[in-house]
């Protein structure tokens, strides 16, 4: 069944979408008129909106603080420019637009309802990913003419009006599309949990920037995660003794938690990611700030525990949520298609390679990656709803118990004790969300924030959760007190069994090259392979001595593209902070 949706919806597509620009049909062969006459046409028409869903291979790779690889990323090298910005793009836009002008056409009722669902879906989501990067945006509900001047022209609106065309753009969404389970396809279900995530988004922006409305939208959030937590039927997969790494690198999307996801078929259709190949190329690391955020297994808080700061790697990941060892190498990790341990070889930038979405080695080359890609997933409408509910300040324990605690029991955990965590709120997680609410809420705020970050690490969000909570400056070391991003801990050079199984497996060394038995070795120093906090001990360090740091009152946002904001004669007006050389 997956292949005949991958060759249907390619086929499809592919005739929507081959060689021409789809907002200029030719009048000697078809008009609006005479298209939009049957489902198939709005299928076929329709189909070309599912491109503007994120790609795996961006979105896993989209550094933050609790990542990093080599390419470090825009956002925390601080290098955005309104010269060279590439995002404000219309043309997705005109097409779902022309649509929605045009499916009137169609005879068909229960036809044109469903796939103008999916065209407010599309249109919901395109101005939540404008509004996400620029703030202000125009706001377009016609396609425009050439010669419409005035609209071509057209000054950015304030993103609360934006963002209330897109719930209204998502509730015609949730009324309109079908009630199935279809991973490849936007439904009702998939509505509902998109319109928790963008409400949840402004809702949490207004509120840490005492902008008004915050309440309306973290509201419209409890709401819709509400609804498809009653009606939708949706769980979380828990089969087999990892259900958690194996959620991530499975060929079919798990149609019970997965709500929406891009499917792949290498073999058949030549469809394929490089998510697996991206890991290990560009030596993708988590950082220890993340590390640092699973509990120890018994629920207890690794940082309370003496001498954490110091700890080795196999000390330091024994005992802990089990979902640290189906996310990131650890001892005694054994990968998909072998039967015995792979060690830590250090080949991450930090030592802590991530493992979620890797597969067997035949998927580790380049676009040689056929896990289907997770867009919309039961566990994040879970974590939305306990989130909304915790910044309203009407959260209870049954609320709990019926997001977090859910997530936390398929990881092995046990429930999350809303009393106890407000009664002591967790230093370092204060330490490390410094902006957050003071309130009586502020410590299971805290652990919702934790249970986000174990749980949806790679999925694409953790950068826009640090902006929209208005924790910016945590993702620049330089803001935040440190020199660079920090990895393991080594209180020497010389040997270490990094499987925990008496057998020596690397070796740092600097200056002479040392004789060894150990299968990995790592040169520590100045312009090496790595370096160390304290030369020759500490932690591993990455993006030493960059200054670069947080500009509060620019960086939260991208630049407006100079030659959009001369085309219209400064209509357009330019985000603070970003100089253009222009002077309107």
């Amino acid at each position: 069944m997956k292949t005949l949706h991958k060759i249907l919806a390619t086929l499809l597509l592919g005739a929507a979408c081959s060689g021409c620009d789809l907002t200029l049909i030719p009048e000697d062969t078809v008009t609006p008129q005479t298209y939009f006459q049957s489902e198939v046409d709005l299928r076929l028409w329709t189909n070309q909106f599912y491109t503007l869903l994120d790609s795996p291979d961006s979105a896993s790779g989209l550094n933050a603080d609790d990542m990093v690889d080599k390419s470090m990323g825009d956002v925390i090298s601080g290098t955005r420019m309104a010269s060279d910005e590439s995002g404000w793009t219309w043309t997705s836009l005109r097409k779902i637009n022309y649509y929605l002008q045009n499916s009137h056409n169609c005879t068909d009722e229960a036809a044109r309802t469903k796939y103008d669902g999916v065209a407010y879906f599309f249109r919901a989501y395109f101005y939540y990913v404008k509004v996400r990067r620029y703030g202000d945006v125009p706001w377009y509900d016609t396609v425009i003419g050439s010669e419409e001047e005035d609209l071509l022209k057209k000054p950015r609106e304030d993103r609360g009006v934006i963002m209330d065309h897109v719930m209204s753009d998502l509730d015609n969404a949730i009324e309109m599309l079908p009630r199935d389970k279809d991973v490849a396809r936007v439904t009702r279900w998939a509505a509902l949990a998109f319109k928790s995530r963008a409400a949840l988004y402004e809702g949490t922006w207004r509120k840490y920037r005492n902008l008004p409305d915050a309440d309306k939208y973290l509201q419209q959030a409890a709401d819709a995660a509400a609804t498809f937590i009653a009606e939708s039927g949706y769980s979380l997969y828990k089969e087999g003794a990892e259900p958690y790494r194996d959620l991530f690198c499975s060929d079919n999307a798990k149609p019970g938690e997965v709500i929406l996801a891009r499917l792949y078929n290498f073999e058949g259709l030549n469809l394929a990611h490089s998510v697996q190949f991206n890991i290990r190329n560009a030596a993708a690391g988590f950082t220890r700030r993340f590390m640092n955020h699973y509990l120890m297994a018994d629920g207890s808080r690794f940082t309370g525990k003496t001498g954490h700061e110091t700890m080795f790697y196999t000390e330091e990941t024994a005992g802990r949520d089990p979902r640290m060892a189906q996310t990131v190498l650890c001892p005694g990790y054994i990968a998909k298609g072998e039967s015995t341990a792979t060690p830590n070889d250090m080949t991450s930038m930090t030592g802590y390679e991530p493992i979620k979405f890797v597969s067997t080695a035949a998927h580790s080359g380049a676009s040689k990656g056929t896990a289907d890609w997770p867009l919309l997933r039961a566990a994040e409408v879970y974590l939305n709803y306990a989130e909304a509910k915790a910044e309203l300040g009407t959260l209870t324990q049954d609320d709990l118990t019926v997001s977090v605690d859910k997530i936390r029991e398929r990881a092995g955990m046990g429930s999350l004790d809303m009393a106890a965590a407000n009664a002591d709120p967790d230093p370092f997680l204060m330490a490390c969300y410094p902006n957050v609410t003071k309130s009586d809420n502020t410590g299971v705020i805290l652990e919702i924030r934790r249970e986000r970050t174990v749980e949806l690490p790679c999925e694409g969000l953790r950068q826009w959760d640090m902006l929209r909570w208005k924790e910016g400056a945590q993702l620049v070391p330089s803001s935040n007190g440190l020199d660079g991003f920090l990895g393991c801990y080594f209180p020497s050079l010389g040997e270490y069994d990094m499987n925990g199984d008496g057998k020596m497996d690397l070796c740092l060394w600097s200056g002479t090259k040392p004789a060894t038995t150990c299968d990995a070795m790592l040169e520590i120093g100045e312009g090496k392979d790595a370096q160390l906090t304290e030369g020759t001990s500490g932690y591993i360090v990455c993006f030493r001595g960059r200054t670069y740091k947080w500009e509060e009152g620019r960086d939260y946002l991208w630049p407006i593209p100079t030659d959009q904001r001369v085309a219209t004669g400064g209509a357009l007006s330019q985000n603070p902070g970003y100089e253009d050389g222009l002077s309107f």
